[in-house]
């Protein structure tokens, strides 16, 4: 078993990547527990709402900046002056980006409590998250860089630090500050793992030693642009997707029922984390070095024959074990989770063998699948939701996300249907 594992690239930097996994896993029932004692079901949905705000906000300013810079290093990896001019476009580029992006949300910080809580209580923490914006780019250009040079152990080691260090804060700040503390602690969260980084960089600086010059190249900023209009697309349209669902919930029946929904999405979220991150460290520079629809079959191939299956029996024993899983995690307040889990778990199973393909349209830039796929997707989880929210209460939203994904995964078989019906796939550049 050990010598397959090392021998399949994809299962080697999973099983790496476990053990960071492994270490967030503990860590998140640890502080899911700790929000559902402190906290409650009207907590968690508070908390789910402003970490949708983070996330888009980050996904919003950093723009793509993972792939396009990864595609980009990876091409120009043997030309040191070449790289020099990629890093300076990216690093004024996104420090311009992020540092307009975190003015606008310190000026319209009450706005923005108003509509994530229903009051402007709790603007502290959004002004200090927006503060910290420029930092955070910078820091998610520091990883891109690591992930870009395949250094996956460094990548590990940095993020179980990160991890057991934002635990200790966010679990103080919540016992002590209710709320309030919590919501800091997504902010803060984001601090700590710039500094835990930054203490890397400079441990590593030989890494990081390109010549910095005030250049933006064009034909970069090109680049940068393809994968930014899909970016950009993400970052608005999924979180405002689950701030709209969240809000319908609450509306039609209560921030109760809206907080046990989100905690079905948190609990998915630990066993997501598991196959999500193993793939970005190992797919993203893989994906990117292919040049052929043949060398993308193969790979293909070998995503289907091991990694899904293994997907679907861990997916299979975290059903069986729901149980004691939501017993550790949760309070009595959300066993209704353990009633409608299985609509999560479908629809996470279909999302696993959707990222197979959906990857190669990131890498490929192919933006206009990836455009039709983002919106049919999401439109689709929205209005389901409208329609399903009043009939079955939070249960409606987890069946749509189901449904969403059902026929996500359809289209995009259909998109790639001529890569199947072909059975001697050419070794012709790939029009994916």
């Amino acid at each position: 078993m050990l010598k397959f594992i090392k021998q399949n690239t994809l299962l080697k930097v999973v099983s790496l990547n476990s053990i960071s996994v492994v270490v967030s896993f503990v860590l998140g029932i640890i502080s899911t527990k700790i929000v559902s004692v402190y906290l409650g079901t009207s907590g968690m949905a508070l908390l789910g709402s402003f970490r949708n705000f983070t996330g888009m906000m980050k996904s919003v300013t950093t723009l793509g900046i993972n792939n396009s810079f990864i595609k980009l290093f990876v091409e120009n990896k043997e030309d040191k002056k070449e790289i020099g001019i990629i890093y300076s476009t990216f690093f004024w580029f996104f420090l311009l980006v992020s540092s307009v992006m975190g003015l606008l949300i310190l000026l319209f910080a009450n706005n923005i409590s108003e509509f994530l809580f229903f009051t402007n209580s709790f603007t502290n923490p959004i002004r200090f998250f927006g503060l910290l914006l420029p930092l955070i780019v910078i820091n998610i250009f520091w990883m891109a860089i690591y992930n870009a040079l395949e250094k996956y152990k460094r990548i590990v080691i940095l993020q179980i630090v990160s991890n057991v260090l934002i635990f200790v804060f966010t679990a103080f700040l919540i016992v002590n500050h209710a709320v309030n503390g919590g919501l800091l602690a997504v902010a803060l969260g984001e601090l700590i793992m710039v500094l835990v980084t930054f203490g890397f960089v400079i441990k590593d600086k030989s890494y990081f030693q390109f010549n910095l010059q005030k250049i933006l190249e064009k034909k970069y900023l090109d680049v940068i642009k393809r994968f930014s209009s899909m970016a950009l697309l993400s970052a608005i349209i999924a979180p405002a997707t689950l701030m709209l669902i969240r809000n319908f919930i609450i509306e039609t029946h209560s921030i109760q029922e809206a907080g046990i929904w989100d905690a079905t999405n948190k609990f998915s979220s630990f066993y997501m984390l598991v196959f999500s991150s193993g793939l970005s460290l190992y797919y993203m520079p893989k994906l990117a070095s292919l040049t052929t629809d043949a060398a993308f079959k193969a790979e293909l191939k070998s995503y289907f024959k091991v990694f899904v299956p293994l997907c679907l029996l861990a997916l299979v024993a975290v059903f069986l074990l729901k149980g004691v899983i939501l017993n550790i995690a949760f309070t009595s307040a959300f066993l209704k989770v353990n009633d409608v889990l299985i609509w999560q778990l479908l629809g996470d199973f279909l999302r696993i063998m959707t990222l197979a393909f959906g990857y190669q349209i990131v890498v490929k830039a192919s933006i206009k699948k990836y455009f039709i796929l983002e919106i049919v997707f999401n439109v689709a989880y929205l209005l389901l939701s409208f329609y399903l929210v009043p009939l079955f209460s939070f249960e409606g939203a987890l069946q749509a996300y189901f449904f969403a994904n059902l026929i996500v995964f359809v289209l995009i078989l259909f998109m790639f249907r001529k890569l199947f019906l072909n059975s001697k796939t050419p070794s012709t550049d790939s029009q994916y």
